[in-house]
């Protein structure tokens, strides 16, 4: 064998062939999607236990259910802040992986500690529920929105991790809709931050403006979805 054949039989074997790109594109593709199959079951059972803290009356307060009813709505409003509040942020979480191409060991590393602070949610809102009509409403309310603001700093780490320089993002995602996101989750943690401070003062007012954030970011999906579909 001449040292001609040689180098190119030795070039070939390095060098990687069609079936391997192929291999390769597959492979982030399934991370890709194994990582976002994950996250939606941690949602799952985030958002499923919720409704764990909204207890039944017991029996013997049958002939006052209605009555009993009533007075547990602390946790109805509890369990509807949260769940709109981990929906929306489950929506959006599914919205970016549209964008999202392929993921590195650091995403892996954000989005498990996004997962750790949404399966954490439960506790605070079982807390606002027990204690929102006694003396440590303040305290309940504070813990609920700095569980929150800590949840947004951690999503909008996640997604600036991802975007910036287009690090994991597609390249058929217009810019425009990058810069659109970006400004829509800039301001999270400081409103996440500025109701927990409210909390100290009125924790039913900060209570509200839980529930106001959650509706402010499903806004703005629709308007995303269109300018990609416009691209």
């Amino acid at each position: 064998m001449s040292l001609l054949t040689t180098a190119r039989t030795a070039v070939a074997k390095r060098t990687p062939g069609p079936s391997v790109a192929v291999v390769r594109i597959q492979s982030v593709r399934s991370d890709t999607a194994r990582l976002e199959a994950f996250s939606d079951g941690v949602f799952a059972i985030a958002i499923t236990l919720l409704i764990i803290e909204v207890h039944v009356p017991a029996r013997e307060h049958a002939e006052t259910l209605g009555h009993e009813l009533l007075r547990i709505w602390p946790s109805y409003l509890g369990y509807l802040t949260s769940f709109l509040t981990i929906g929306v942020m489950w929506i959006n979480h599914h919205y970016v992986f549209e964008l999202i191409d392929r993921v590195d060991r650091t995403m892996l590393l954000l989005n498990t500690l996004l997962l750790m602070l949404i399966a954490f949610v439960p506790f605070p809102t079982a807390v606002l529920a027990q204690f929102v009509e006694t003396g440590g409403a303040r305290a309940a309310a504070v813990l609920y929105g700095a569980t929150l603001t800590l949840t947004a700093i951690a999503y909008f780490a996640w997604w600036r991790y991802a975007s910036a320089g287009r690090r994991l993002i597609g390249d058929e995602v217009p810019d425009e809709v990058i810069e659109d996101i970006t400004r829509a989750y800039t301001p999270g943690a400081l409103l996440y931050g500025g109701a927990a401070l409210v909390a100290f003062l009125q924790p039913w007012v900060s209570a509200a403006l839980y529930l106001g954030i959650a509706v402010f970011y499903a806004l703005p999906l629709a308007q995303w979805r269109a300018r990609l579909a416009r691209s």
